[in-house]
């Protein structure tokens, strides 16, 4: 331990816990996001502090944390469960991912460069090739990089806080529909780039509005079958 041999005081005693906690909040939550963790799984504390390497004590605190959040529900006397999402919840998230990517859209067109647009490409072309190999994984992670790259290139900083405070939630909704969207999700993404390549603004709007209710619905289509 880092304490070993130092003085009673020495150390602050909430300089490791803080952190600690925190790295395993974030732990959990990618685990959470990427359905490692599916929705209705017990969590069992001493099983994840096992898995991690931490004692219980963290653990707990990030799972309160993240049942404030919404990611996991506390239920008395039953213990911790990964939370099952609603039709309704999903709804509603994904309407305002339309709104706030569509303007993205729209402002990345106004605003993008060539380096950017180039950077649109290289991740599209990666995403192709992740759905060539069935490479769900890699498929949801150049998804995401690519509507955070858009994200990027309509230099609205506010925008990009509010998309970021949905992301990961987003990513958690996309995940099961990856495998079914498939190609086409990538034919949008470059129908995408060509209109902000043009500066057509409302044409990128368009697209982006088109593209992401596909996934809307893909996801509510999926929920029902």
């Amino acid at each position: 331990m880092l304490s070993a041999g130092l003085p009673q005081g020495a150390v602050p005693r909430l300089e490791r816990p803080g952190p600690l906690r925190d790295r395993v909040y974030e732990a959990l939550l990618e685990l959470i996001t990427t359905r490692a963790l599916r929705p209705g799984q017990h969590l069992v504390e001493s099983e994840l502090a096992g898995h991690l390497g931490v004692s219980r004590q963290p653990v707990r605190e990030a799972l309160q944390r993240l049942d404030t959040e919404g990611w996991v529900d506390l239920r008395p006397a039953q213990g911790a469960f990964v939370h099952e999402p609603t039709e309704r919840e999903a709804d509603q998230l994904l309407t305002v991912r339309t709104l706030l990517e569509a303007e993205a859209a729209r402002l990345a067109a106004a605003n993008a460069d060539k380096a950017g647009i180039a950077a649109l490409e290289e991740l599209c072309a990666e995403g192709e090739r992740a759905v060539a190999a069935d490479d769900v994984d890699a498929a949801v992670a150049l998804n995401a990089r690519f509507h955070a790259k858009v994200m990027e290139l309509a230099s609205n900083a506010v925008l990009a806080e509010l998309a970021g405070q949905v992301d990961r939630r987003v990513r958690w909704y996309y995940t099961p529909v990856a495998r079914q969207r498939g190609r086409q999700s990538w034919i949008e993404h470059r129908g995408l780039i060509a209109a902000i390549a043009e500066r057509d603004e409302q044409r990128a709007m368009r697209l982006m509005r088109e593209h992401t209710e596909h996934t809307r619905r893909s996801y509510h289509a999926r929920s029902t079958a």
